[in-house]
């Protein structure tokens, strides 16, 4: 006896997204992308990055559009944000 009985016919681990999730993903990526562009970026675009991350399957080659956009906005929202954060609270003098 093996002890992995109990494991038969179980994936064990994160398995892979089905089509609907990874495309659920890719528009709640998206939306949160755009809606960081306006609004809390430093938030919302690791958010989008992640979202659109996933809806890719981990992977960089994807035919889904939503995906690659939440990828791409997420990133600048996120050096948006962050550029944002360091001019509004004046700190610039500690960073050059």
């Amino acid at each position: 006896m093996t002890g992995t009985r109990y494991f038969e016919g179980k994936r064990r681990g994160g398995g892979d997204l089905t089509g609907d999730e990874r495309s659920t993903f890719g528009v709640i990526g998206a939306v949160c992308a755009v809606v960081g562009l306006f609004v809390m970026g430093f938030v919302l675009g690791p958010i989008a990055m992640v979202c659109g991350w996933l809806a890719m399957g981990r992977r960089w080659n994807t035919r889904s559009k939503a995906a690659v956009v939440a990828v791409v906005l997420g990133a600048l929202d996120t050096v948006f944000g962050l550029i944002w954060l360091l001019t509004a609270s004046g700190s610039w003098g500690l960073w050059l």
